[in-house]
């Protein structure tokens, strides 16, 4: 916890920095349907202007345990055009929570649900579906990442961007390993 840190996460949160516990529970089944039925909503709401809505992160990998939070990546023309997406989700009950220079994230209100919003040639579109494919198939990372979940989850932060970034590291080792297998099962 820096005074850097503080400083971004002041710069890009909507409603500022939150205190809250970190709730790691074991995989729901019912997380699919859930995140089936937000899509409908989110592509319903915004029609074309959806250019794609898929279930990422961890509520995404049978078996993993993870936060209670489903997370979802919605695909849009121009990020910076926040009236063709915004305002229709926030018709929906979705908040805006971040305004990044190339990402949005919105939120339900019970804060259970993230969208995470890119443009279609981001990076991070990439590695969110590597991370995701790479977990429903690897056991040993899949279990890599959800010990490492659950001890950070033990420790108290003043935000959860904070929590996010210790597992950065743990992270990035599986996104290397997912990136390697993607590439190799490309060819």
């Amino acid at each position: 916890m820096s005074a850097e840190m503080d400083a971004e996460l002041d710069a890009v949160l909507i409603g500022g920095r939150e205190t809250r516990p970190i709730v790691i529970v074991d995989y729901d089944n019912g997380w699919p349907d859930r995140f089936e039925e937000l899509a409908l909503q989110v592509k319903n709401a915004l029609g074309n202007g959806a250019l794609s809505v898929e279930h990422i992160g961890s509520t995404a990998v049978p078996g993993l345990a993870a936060k209670p939070i489903v997370d979802m990546l919605l695909v849009v023309h121009d990020v910076t055009d926040e009236s063709a997406y915004v305002t229709p989700l926030e018709q929906e009950g979705f908040a805006l929570r971040v305004r990044e220079p190339r990402h949005r994230m919105l939120r339900t209100t019970e804060k259970d649900v993230h969208i995470h919003v890119f443009e279609p040639e981001s990076q991070e579109i990439k590695d969110y579906r590597d991370l995701r494919d790479w977990l429903r198939i690897n056991e040993a990372d899949r279990d890599l990442y959800g010990s490492t979940k659950k001890k950070l989850a033990q420790q108290r932060w003043s935000d959860m961007n904070y929590y996010a970034d210790a597992k950065s590291s743990v992270v990035q080792q599986i996104l290397g390993r997912a990136r390697d297998w993607r590439r190799t099962s490309r060819d």
